[in-house]
């Protein structure tokens, strides 16, 4: 059935599509008719007064298509009117950035005539993204069709219908000569310079922007890192005062790295209008349930779920499953050491090349089961916190990141810091960190680029020999880039790029000082990093959503956090200085019972 346009009417150029949105195949055609009509409802009427159409695509073989995916977009006024709702910031005719009103649209810098192309493409989706999502149930008690899935007025009408798998997934369009000229200037080209991050931001948003621009500083401060760990390295000292005296400097470098990181993030969200930007009010996550309740807050009903309940989820079931998984990272750890010193006894019986290279073999074997125990335990993790049933999403993504922290920090770095305060063996440990990070910078690669473009590069072909097939000699560019895009993997944030970085950042800051090239490898890492993420953004991943950022979020007081553990496990004194100055105590206090004695046997 047929609700509402199809691409091969004569006025789909009515409207620049922005947002595709897809339901599922079987949905219900009161309840599309439903959803329709809320899409393009009056606001005054509870709707969100934006434009959508029906994409048709032919008929296959095979396969029959989904017949539900549209696109959406929205005339200019109407993304004007938006801009003000969510409270967008915009530079202002003296050079400050303020909240853009419609009635002031003429005092802002670069709004010209009726204000075509003064909203960037990622700003205009960001809206309709937000008009989606507060578009609310006014007096339904439930969805058309769909008798169980129950709704109560305010209740957010995307959200429902997400998550009960009704609206599979809508996500932005890629704008194709935009996407051109950012790949050229990004990455297409090898070069030394500083990446486009307003192009970036421009395009994707600021979220993303400022993790390539904390990507992008990371790189260039560890340069004297790496510059200071070279000759470091070539010089092989075994003088201990040496290690002290780098450790120094990292408890230094990390100081200076994250204050001076602070002000650079500060600039960029001022100069890009979320500095100063209210945080927009928290809807309840899709997958949040609870008995109907009343909010205080809002006046409106929603579902409740008692704090209490939440409470012992985490403390008897979370808690307990995060100790059984260090407990089976210390496990793991063992039987790496066991391997060690079985391969080391191979090497001292029968010293030659293939013993020498065998030395290798146990680290890189721990290497990959890190990363395979990392990945399983991110599901895990994942599972458990959304079964804890957090109500908003900061409360879900701050429990996750500490449960993925915790581990990840235990499983990467436990086995270092046996082999520095346990078995106090330098050799070892510098073997140990240089095959943890070669290995575990390899794998990335591997399964953050180069698999997802080759799986990528085969759907694609797929896709464009079924669109010859079926459309032989017509040229229908909207259809073929939307069946594209809705076959991309799904972006799920900067969540795995920023925990990389956090990793390697403590490589470097924790264990550099007694293998000194960890910091160049790092900036080697962090260069391929920059290219192979701008690719995968811009040809791997559907286009996310602008997502406005004023920092790194939770991630900064992580890094805080490493200063503190650095400034804990770096000795204010060397420890043959507090040997001798306790000798010299110790003697002093000999001395003086000597002389105690002497003067009572005199009497």
């Amino acid at each position: 059935m047929q609700l509402g346009l199809s691409v091969s009417d004569s006025d789909v150029s009515s409207f620049t599509p922005l947002v595709v949105l897809e339901l599922a195949d079987d949905t219900k055609a009161e309840a599309i008719t439903w959803l329709l009509n809320r899409i393009r409802d009056k606001q005054q009427n509870g709707g969100a007064e934006l434009l959508v159409n029906q994409l048709l695509f032919p008929a296959q073989d095979d396969q029959k298509p989904n017949p539900n995916v549209f696109v959406v977009g929205s005339t200019l006024q109407r993304l004007l009117n938006g801009a003000e709702d969510v409270g967008l910031f915009k530079e202002f005719q003296d050079g400050t950035m303020r909240g853009f009103t419609y009635a002031n649209r003429e005092s802002f810098k670069d709004f010209n005539g009726d204000g075509e192309g003064f909203l960037s493409d990622a700003e205009c989706q960001y809206i309709i993204k937000h008009e989606l999502d507060t578009l609310r149930a006014k007096n339904e008690e439930h969805v058309p069709g769909y008798p169980k899935l129950k709704l109560y007025p305010g209740k957010s009408v995307v959200r429902r219908l997400q998550s009960k798998g009704v609206l599979i997934q809508y996500f932005p369009l890629h704008n194709k000569e935009d996407l051109k000229r950012l790949s050229f200037s990004w990455y297409k080209k090898f070069k030394l310079s500083l990446q486009p991050l307003d192009d970036i931001r421009h395009y994707f948003g600021e979220g993303l922007a400022l993790y390539f621009g904390f990507l992008e500083y990371f790189t260039f401060a560890l340069v004297p890192m790496a510059l200071i760990g070279i000759p470091y390295y070539l010089f092989d000292w075994e003088d201990y005062d040496k290690y002290v005296l780098f450790a120094v400097f990292n408890l230094v470098w990390s100081t200076v790295f994250l204050e001076v990181w602070k002000r650079c993030s500060a600039t960029l969200a001022y100069g890009w209008g979320t500095l100063s930007r209210k945080k927009a009010f928290e809807e309840p996550r899709a997958g949040f349930h609870g008995a109907l309740g009343f909010n205080p807050v809002t006046g409106r009903e929603e579902p409740v779920y008692p704090s209490s309940k939440r409470q012992l989820r985490i403390y008897l079931v979370s808690v307990p499953f995060v100790l059984l998984c260090l407990y089976l990272s210390f496990y793991v750890m063992m039987v790496y050491f066991d391997m060690e010193f079985w391969a080391i006894n191979i090497y001292n019986e029968n010293p030659d090349i293939a013993t020498s290279i065998l030395l290798f073999v146990p680290s890189i074997i721990y290497a990959v089961v890190i990363e395979i125990m990392n990945l399983l335990y991110r599901f895990a993790a994942e599972f458990l916190t959304d079964w804890e049933n957090h109500r908003l999403e900061s409360s879900f993504q701050n429990h996750l990141v500490l449960k993925v922290l915790v581990f990840n920090f235990v499983n990467c770095f436990a086995s270092l810091f046996y082999i520095a305060f346990v078995m106090q063996d330098m050799v070892l440990l510098r073997q140990s960190l240089a095959t943890l990070l070669i290995t575990s910078q390899i794998l990335n690669q591997v399964m953050e680029a180069f698999l997802p473009y080759w799986l990528q590069r085969r759907r694609n072909k797929k896709v464009h020999k079924r669109m010859r097939r079926l459309m032989g000699d017509k040229e229908l560019p909207l259809l073929g880039q939307v069946q594209l895009e809705t076959e991309m993997n799904t972006y799920l944030g900067t969540f795995d790029d920023y925990l990389e970085q956090f990793l390697l950042f403590g490589y470097v800051s924790l264990f550099s000082c007694v293998y000194p090239l960890a910091a160049v490898l790092v900036v080697l890492n962090n260069i391929t990093e920059v290219y192979s993420d701008a690719f995968k953004m811009c040809h791997v991943f559907k286009r996310p959503f602008s997502e406005p950022a004023m920092n790194i979020g939770v991630w900064q007081h992580v890094l805080l956090a490493f200063k503190f553990i650095l400034a804990f496990v770096i000795p204010d004194v060397p420890k043959h200085i507090q040997v001798n100055l306790a000798k010299l105590e110790f003697d002093s206090l000999e001395a003086l019972k000597k002389r105690k004695i002497l003067e009572a046997t005199e009497t």
